[in-house]
């Protein structure tokens, strides 16, 4: 590679720290950060637990992002230093490009964390996982979906909970609710939401066939004590029932599985992920509380239809994303018009690249 071409990658280079870097006020993160910290040190800072612990996750919060810059930073001084021996004629071409590699996927993953700032996006995901119209195709499409979300909570270091599980009458499963845990795992996750569309020569079809079939992903916020929503208890209709279970012993032998309708929105949440009944209502209020929240900020009454588990609009048309297995290797999201031709890599969790891709694309506006 030329000096010249060198050159010009640096400036580049140079531009896109600089542009992350304005993201931030150092000054005032840093300032928040001891103030924070100070707070801990007080002698009676435990009494109110409450509000210690919101401290405490808001210090976490600003930390990890002070980690983040400070990763940016000395990468782009290390590639400084490198790119100063190479004007000196040093040979060291590799490291440079080895760097540039590095410092583009650091400043692509801050960039986009700093653009997590909504009231929301800080919150753990709750998933829930339907498939669309097509019998056992579809709810085998479902369940791989539900094993990609799970290796992407691998790979990202979130906790995984299971919340509700409906099996399949065949194969993969009628439903999913679970829960990953982490540093703004909803604020990632949302860029999920929607229909997604798989297209393959189905296992279930003696005749080799190639099949289309769709499956729902609905994201929402694990709502926390932070943000309060009011329920008329008269507009709930709770029932138990007992619980689906894999068989053995982890089935659950009481009727401690809870049912939750919201009746003025017809808002549906099943939690049976616990023997205790009051632990599984807890839960799936919190579930509704969260569903209930969405609406409210949308102010829009027609989009109440897209949290329902309504198969008929889980259909040709409203995908995207795009899985192709056949008779070619492609996932495609129609959003961002982003795609890789490695499918099974996609499947096993490795979707940043499309959810990096969409909140970029709603930062710019579009």
């Amino acid at each position: 590679m030329q000096t010249s071409e060198l050159k010009y990658d640096f400036k580049e280079l140079t531009k896109l720290y600089e542009e992350v870097i304005s993201m931030v006020d150092l000054e005032s993160l840093e300032k928040r950060i001891k103030e924070l910290d100070q707070l801990t040190y007080d002698q009676g800072f435990w009494n109110d637990s409450s509000s210690a612990q919101k401290i405490v996750k808001e210090l976490k919060k600003m930390k990890n992002k002070q980690n983040s810059i400070n990763e940016l930073v000395d990468l782009y001084e290390e590639l400084k230093i490198v790119y100063e021996f190479i004007l000196l004629e040093e040979d060291m071409e590799d490291e440079f490009l080895s760097l540039s590699k590095k410092l583009h996927l650091v400043a692509d993953k801050l960039s986009v964390k700093l653009l997590l700032e909504g009231e929301t996006d800080m919150l753990n995901a709750i998933i829930e996982i339907h498939p669309g119209a097509g019998g056992t195709e579809s709810q085998d499409w479902a369940e791989m979906l539900f094993r990609m979300y799970k290796r992407y909570g691998e790979i990202s270091n979130y906790d995984f909970e299971l919340l509700d599980y409906q099996k399949g009458d065949e194969a993969g499963i009628k439903s999913v609710t679970f829960s990953l845990k982490g540093d703004h795992s909803y604020g990632y996750l949302k860029a999920e939401n929607g229909v997604h569309r798989l297209v393959r020569i189905s296992p279930f079809d003696s005749g080799g066939r190639r099949h289309t079939s769709f499956a729902g992903v609905i994201i929402i916020p694990e709502i926390d004590d932070s943000i309060d929503i009011d329920i008329n208890p008269n507009d709930l209709k709770i029932d138990t029932f007992r619980s689906s279970g894999a068989g053995g012993q982890s089935v659950n032998t009481t009727d401690s599985a809870v049912r939750i309708t919201h009746l003025p929105t017809k808002l549906v949440v099943n939690v049976q992920n616990e023997r205790s009944q009051f632990k599984n209502r807890d839960k799936a209020m919190q579930i509704l509380k969260a569903k209930l929240y969405q609406l409210e900020l949308e102010k829009k009454k027609e989009e109440i239809s897209s949290y329902r588990s309504n198969s008929s609009l889980i259909s040709f048309g409203s995908q995207i994303r795009s899985y192709v297995m056949h008779p070619y290797s492609m996932v495609k999201d129609h959003r961002t018009n982003i795609e890789t031709g490695n499918v099974s890599k996609v499947l096993d969790g490795n979707i940043s690249d499309f959810i990096f891709g969409y909140l970029k694309m709603l930062a710019r506006g579009e």
